[in-house]
Parts: C-alpha cells; structure tokens; sequence
C-alpha cells in the first residue's frame, strides 16, 4: 500500500516518504535506523509538523515519534525531570505540575513536540528567560550507526559538554532523540495582562518594560500602528510601570496554561532574531517599510518578543540578548513578496532567521553567523557519518551537497 504524502501544518510543505515508521522504544528506533542504513536509505523525525521550512521532508523513511510520550522520571528537589521525544509541549505542563515541576517558559503557542520544539530552538519572551533548548540538560539519541549515546548530564558531564551544546539545536541533523532531560522550576502561577496602546508609548519604554517584567511581548498591527502588550510576572511581582490604553485581558492561572495563545487560523511565518543593542532601530525600520509598501495586503499583525543568551552551538540566541521581530501572514494569502522584501533589512541587522520559518539563508550566509559552525559540522558528521540524517535541504543549508 503506497505511503500517503505528508503536509506541515501550514500547508506549505508537502512530501510522500517511502515509509512512515512510528516506533514505541528507543531499541525500536536503533532497529529502524540499522535497517535504514543497510538499505542506503535516508531517515528524517517528524515531531507535529508545526515547521515552515522543509526540515522533516524525505522520500525516504519519516519516523514519528509520537508514541515515545511521557515523563519517565522527574526529581522535583533537583529541579529536573526526563521526558520522552514525542510528548507534546500542551501535555507535558500538566504532566510536570503533578510532579510539581514547570518549564522555565514556552513560546506563543504549545503545539510542538518537546523534540522539534528544542532542535529548532523554540522560544518564548523574556530577556532573562532562555529558548527551550537551553533548558535541555541532557539526553539520550540513536546515532547514525544506530548507536545509542548519552550526552550532559545524562553521561555524567556538565553543560560545556560539546555533544549536548550540538543537540540543544540540532535541526534533528545528529540523531534522533530517544529522551530528553530538562532543567525546570517549580510549579508556578503566571499573571498575565494584555493591553492595547499606541506603538510609540512601547518603543519609548521598551527598554524599562523588558527590564521589569519577567516575560513582555508585543503584537503590533500595521494598519492601526496600535501594539497589544502583553505582560507576564509571577503574583504579586507586577511592575508600577502599566501602558496607557485599554486591558484587553487579566487572567492568573499555572504558567503551562496562561504562556501559550490559541492559533485557530493557520498562518506562514518569518521570524528573525537581532542582536538587542540594534534591535529597536531595526524594528523601526521595519515599521517604516511595512506601512509604506505592505500595509494594504498584511493580513496579520507583527510578534516581537526577547531571548536570553545561551551557548548551543548554533541556536539563534548564542551569546547574545535577542530581540525576535515575526512577519505574519494568513496562509490563504501570498506571503513570499512580503517576505522577501524584508528580509534584507534583517540580515543588514545581522539577524539569525529562526530554523523553523521561512527564510531564504544557506550555508555561505550562515557560516558568517554562528562562531561554532565548524564545531557543528565537526560533530555531525562524527555521529552521522553516512549521511543517514540528511535530506536535500539540510544539505544545502549545510553547504554539504558534495558529500
């Protein structure tokens, strides 16, 4: 029976694999991955199909990893728990609270499987507050040899620990994961305000709202030039600092439930981060472009939001405070002028384009971004040396068509 093609949630990508395989254990995964490489066979994971940009698409062997779910083990006094690679980001909150655990923080929407969501380096806002893949510890992933490995903290080593500093954004390019181990907090409640104000009171205060708040974002919509802040904090650690305008929302409740947005319509999305020391004059720019060429046919509005510094090799907030600007644009609608035209604004800012929406980046321009791309390579072809993990965008992106 011929394998049925397969789409990203979206709509924009779509490719039918040779075979679908959906392994329970991780021996399952070492049995697939041996076969896979004894046949010549190419194999890429599919978390829930949540990226813009072709990363899961194969004519090869599609491995789902959405029966491996679950927290197996979790030590609320050490402040970690150890999760398998499929469970969804929605279900995991509740999962960690009856251990009386919670993620350090999630992005605007909780789709994702925790293994896609960590190898594209998914993130949420807040200045003081890491992408998810910055709270991955530790772990366990299937080589291309169809070798179990062990890395962080998981084999006994720190976080300098080279082969984590890889995996933490991986791009599901060194293996796939089998567990992941995660540092965490304590279960906690969120207090969270949505405002609407003018666009000018934010840039005028950005600096102090980012410093303030535990977690602050913005949504800025061209036609109207308006901004919905939104402000998360901790009960009873709100800021004196409030906008000017109307409170859209007020709500408290366990952070897994109070981060994340509803996204009914489907959307296709550009999101670039920037170092933050030129964040502000780039978001400017941008504004300025958008409402003089792009207003009439913007259908959706902008995501602004900030990222701590981490020290994965090549995620998109290494050494560096982020600031991430998001073009959106409903699916139904053209987004690739809108796209293309901004995106040399942001690559004039020196942005990093997120791994998992549109952008137009390879290898040459890439390798200029990341110190340790080198190192990265280096690492991926040692637990890959077949080339088990790539596909044909991978390869360009990588700049390894010649191998």
């Amino acid at each position: 029976m011929a394998q049925s093609s397969v789409e990203n949630w979206s709509g924009s990508i779509s490719f039918t694999p040779q075979k679908l395989k959906r392994p329970a254990s991780e021996r399952e995964v070492v049995r697939l991955v041996r076969q896979a490489r004894r046949r010549g066979r190419g194999v890429r994971p599919i978390g829930s199909g949540h990226s813009s940009t072709p990363l899961m698409s194969t004519e090869d062997v599609l491995v789902s990893l959405d029966r491996m779910v679950g927290v197996v083990e979790a030590e609320p006094q050490q402040g970690w728990a150890r999760v398998l690679p499929g469970t969804g980001l929605r279900d995991l909150g509740a999962e960690l609270e009856r251990h009386g655990l919670a993620m350090e923080n999630l992005g605007d929407v909780d789709y994702q499987a925790i293994a896609g969501a960590l190898c594209t380096a998914t993130h949420g806002s807040g200045i003081s507050l890491g992408n998810l893949s910055s709270t991955m510890i530790g772990g366990r992933l299937v080589t291309g040899e169809g070798k179990v490995v062990s890395f962080g903290v998981d084999a006994g080593r720190d976080e300098s620990d080279p082969l984590l500093r890889a995996a933490q954004v991986s791009l599901g390019a060194l293996g796939i994961l089998t567990s992941v181990t995660l540092r965490l907090e304590e279960a906690h409640a969120l207090h969270r305000q949505n405002w609407m104000t003018h666009i000018d009171w934010v840039l005028e205060n950005f600096e102090e709202l980012v410093r303030s708040n535990r977690s602050v974002d913005f949504y800025w919509y061209p036609r109207s030039d308006m901004a919905q802040v939104r402000m998360l904090n901790k009960p009873g650690d709100e800021p004196d600092l409030v906008p000017p305008g109307e409170l859209k929302e007020d709500l408290i409740g366990p952070n897994y439930e109070v981060i994340p947005n509803d996204r009914h319509l489907k959307f296709e999305e550009m999101e670039y981060m920037l170092p933050m020391d030129t964040s502000l004059e780039a978001f400017r720019e941008v504004r300025e472009r958008i409402r003089s060429v792009h207003r009439a046919r913007v259908g959706w509005r902008v995501l602004v939001r900030t990222i701590a510094p981490d020290e994965a090799m090549i995620s998109t907030a290494q050494r560096r405070e982020t600031l991430t600007v998001a073009l959106l644009q409903n699916n139904t609608l053209s987004f690739a002028e809108y796209f293309d035209d901004l995106e040399p604004l942001f690559r004039r800012f020196r942005g990093r384009p997120h791994w998992g929406k549109k952008h137009s980046l390879k290898a040459p321009q890439l390798r200029m971004l990341y110190p340790e791309w080198t190192q990265f390579q280096d690492i991926r072809r040692s637990v890959d040396p077949d080339d088990i993990f790539m596909n044909d965008y991978l390869r360009e992106l990588f700049g390894e068509e010649e191998r």
